[in-house]
This record gives C-alpha cells, structure tokens and sequence, in this order.
C-alpha cells in the first residue's frame, strides 16, 4: 500500500498519514462563497484538494473516503448582489433573490470545476441548512464560557482557548500588534470573534435565542464539519489565505465546543496564485475567472480545462503558483503530444485494468508531488512499452479519462488516414525539387498544409503529417 506523506500545518513539518479509522477516512475542504463566478485562485485548492481526493480512494477504496466542501450561502456579498437586484426591479422577496443568486452561482460553480476534471466531493452542505446546529453549538460555547452575548451579537473570547495562535505560529499579543481587528464597544478583548450577529429587517436572518440574526462565516465550517464528520476527523485543507483568522477560529470554537474530540489532525494549505508574475488584482487588469479562460475573453480562444489543470499540477501545492500564457501553450502542446502517442501505441483494453504506475504513486504519495507524477508519465511516453501506463497516469490525475482519451485517439487516427494520401504526394513533390533544385511547390504545399493546422515533420526517413488541435480538413480541399 502506497504510504502518503503529507506536510502538516499545524506540526509544520512532512508527516506520514495514519487515518483515525482506515475504513472512514475522512476530509474537509473549505469551498467558495456563492455570490459570483469562480475566479482562478479559487480554483487551486479545487485542484490541489482533488487530487488528493483522488489518491485517498486509490489507497483505502472509494467506499471508505467522505469528502466534503461546503457552500457559504449567507454572507454580506451575497445579501448586496440580490438587494441590487432588488433594487433594479427583480421580483420577489429578497429571500427569494438570494436563493435564486445561490443556486445560479452553485450551478456555475459546479459547471466550472466540472470543466477542470474536477471530482464532485460525497457531501457538499448548505450553510443555510445548519443554522439549527450553528445555534446548539454557540450554545455550548456559552454556557462554558468560551462565549458571550453582547446587544444581539454573540462573540468568542479568544483568550479562553490557551492554544489559540498554535496553526498560524503567532501568540494573541502579536495578533493584536499587528492584526486589523474590528473594534466595538460591546467587544470584552478587540481580538474576540463574532459567532452571531443581528440581521435588520431588510437582511436574511434566523430566530436564536439572542434575537433575529445570521451566523458569523467561521461558525459555519465547524458546525457542518461536526455534523458530516464528527469531532474528529483526518484533514482540514483550504488556502493559505484562510489560515489566519478563518482556520484559527475553527479550531478554538470546535476545540472549545467539543473537548472529547481533536477536531482535524492534519492541516493542508496551498499557497496563492499569481498571474505573469503579478499577484491577481482588477486594478492591474489581469484579473479574470475560470469561465473567462474556459470560453476565452478579451478576443482570445478559449483554453481547455485539462489545460488549466496541467499548469496547475506543474507547481507544488505548497509553492506559489504563477499562471502565463506560455505555460498553457505549453501544456496545451504536451497534451497533444501524449494523444499522438496513445494514438500509436496505448492498449486501451489493458489501460482498463491497470492501477496508475508505482512512480506516479510514489510520486504523490510524497506531499501530493503532482509535478513529480507529470515528469514520470513524460517518461513513459517516450516509451512504447510504457505509453499504456501513461494513459492510466493521465486518467488518475484528472486530465484525460481513458474514455476520453480513446475518442480522441480514434478521431486522430481518422484525420491521420486522411493525410497519408497528402503525405504521398509532398513525397513526391520532394524527391522531384531534390532533381530540379525547384523547391517551389513543396515549399507552398508545405504552407497550405500548416495553414489547415497540419504538423508537417520532413526528414530523410520519410514525411509524417500530424493533424495539430486546430487541424481544419476543409482547407485542404484545393490539395
């Protein structure tokens, strides 16, 4: 069995993974907050978190893993959005518009990770749907102290939890030399958190026991993570952006709430993304979401999402990771190439009943080593012997299904055929330029045919026209 090892967050060190209960290996992903489309850094820990979705099934059986990612469904961006709406004359309650917003937003969210290759995950809760056990679990807090109510609102004393500061490294007092805390009057200490807050009558709000409200953001993950997956469970993974307050805030409140439990072992966080070098940002105009490069913008052509997952996979999730142009076509290119070589050498039939090679395992298995497990399916396809296991590699990574990649080999194939015949004749054409010293017509030939998105490779073994993913077979009609 493949031994994972996984760089911990709270220990900051690299750590074999042992599972509280090998048969119930359980994850929880922090997910988006469902106001607007999916922008590209949301898209990394999607990534980053599937692939290791991907491996824990491989290694315990998919019957044994729960992954879960949550929608925040309630939130001040979210309530603006539908009170613009609003505002604007959409009809209905405001209830209704931000409902209506959400599951337009799910609906896109999903569409968009779908296009990435990425795996839904076995649970995907509401924050809506658990304010019942937001409001018992705020209960608790009270009356054990870790809380208070103060003028409708309910607030964790941050220094009641004596670990307080241990995921981030940073004790209280430094949090407050530095840190931009929200200051009010009916705070007890500036660095306590609010777990309820009152909602007025133009905002979306539930009956508690300390009035008409809504719940504070870090409530919510640790509700639902205790409700899917008990008071302890095996990885808490999101960006590192969340590990301060939002991932600190979970673990005092589900620590303070359940003591009996130890609230999640292992701690996993991606680092940012950067676009052509630059941190992403509307003011330096290099901002832009997952559909924008799914259907293209700014009069550029789309990019694939199996591309977008290639760069992706290219960098550690532990590194920054910069996003160029230059790497999609690139990767753009690698793709095409593995299809050419599945085209020639993969049995499919084999490909079905293979498990991923041992080195794309090894790979990953060595804190989710994506980069690693690429360079090995590179290697074996410039192995005939070995392009079959490329195929599987690809598959298990999330890029291109078996399935997928079969189509694609059959239709090369097809296009193939269709050139041998044009192949012949540049042949032709060659070996008569080679005794008039007129290389005129292959040199035209060769222009019309990369014209219609044709590879044209010339050597003195022969001519090898290669359809390329912009091939268009009508512009050779006049060949």
């Amino acid at each position: 069995m493949t031994q994972i090892r996984l760089r911990n967050s709270l220990t900051r060190k690299v750590e074999d993974f042992h599972p509280i209960d090998a048969k119930n290996v359980r994850m929880y992903l922090c997910g988006p907050t469902v106001y607007d489309r999916a922008h590209l850094g949301n898209a990394r820990p999607v990534v980053v978190f599937d692939v290791l979705y991907r491996l824990l099934r491989h290694v315990y059986g998919p019957e044994h893993v729960t992954y879960v990612r949550n929608f925040t469904d309630v939130d001040d961006k979210i309530n603006a959005t539908a009170l613009a709406r609003k505002e604007a004359g959409a009809e209905g309650s405001l209830e209704e518009l931000i409902r209506a917003r959400t599951e337009e937003t799910i609906g896109w969210y999903h569409a968009d990770m779908d296009a990435l290759g990425a795996l839904r995950p076995d649970r995907e809760p509401r924050a809506t749907d658990y304010i019942g056990a937001m409001i018992a679990m705020i209960e608790t807090l009270i009356e054990d102290g870790h809380a208070y109510a103060a003028e409708g609102h309910v607030l964790f004393r941050v220094r009641s939890y004596k670990d307080y500061g241990a995921l981030s490294g940073r004790t209280v007092d430094d949090m407050m030399a530095g840190a931009r805390v929200e200051v009010a009057p009916f705070k007890e200490d500036p660095m306590d958190f609010v777990l309820w807050k009152p909602s007025d009558e133009g905002l979306p709000g539930w009956e508690s026991p300390w009035g008409r409200g809504r719940p504070g953001w870090h409530i919510e993950c640790s509700a639902m993570s205790y409700e899917l997956l008990g008071a302890s469970f095996d990885i808490h993974g999101g960006g590192i952006d969340l590990q301060f307050p939002h991932h600190e805030n979970e673990i005092a409140q589900s620590c303070c709430a359940h003591p009996e439990g130890s609230f999640a072992n292992y701690w996993l966080h991606n680092e940012m993304l950067q676009v052509e070098g630059k941190k992403m940002s509307k003011s330096l105009g290099n901002f832009f979401t997952v559909r924008d490069l799914l259907d293209g913008h700014d009069g550029e052509k789309g990019i694939p999402g199996e591309v977008i997952r290639f760069v992706f996979l290219q960098t550690h999730y532990t590194k920054p990771m910069d996003w160029t142009a230059e790497k999609a076509a690139g990767a753009a290119a690698k793709l095409d190439d593995f299809v050419r070589m599945a085209s020639r050498y993969c049995d499919f039939e084999q490909a079905a009943k293979r498990a991923p090679h041992e080195a794309i395992l090894d790979a990953l298995g060595d804190d989710l080593n994506t980069h690693g497990a690429l360079v090995a399916i590179d290697k074996f396809a410039g192995q005939a012997d070995l392009v079959t296991d490329m195929a599987v590699g690809l598959d298990f990574l999330g890029l291109i299904s078996l399935e997928e990649m079969e189509n694609r080999v059959h239709q090369l194939r097809s296009k193939t055929d269709d050139l041998k015949e044009l192949a012949d004749k540049l042949v032709a054409l060659r070996a008569n330029a080679i005794e008039t010293k007129d290389f005129a017509p292959v040199d035209a030939m060769k222009k019309a045919l990369v014209a219609a998105g044709v590879e044209v490779r010339m050597s003195k073994a022969g001519v090898e026209l290669l359809p390329g993913p912009d091939f268009d077979a009508s512009k050779l009609e006049g060949l």
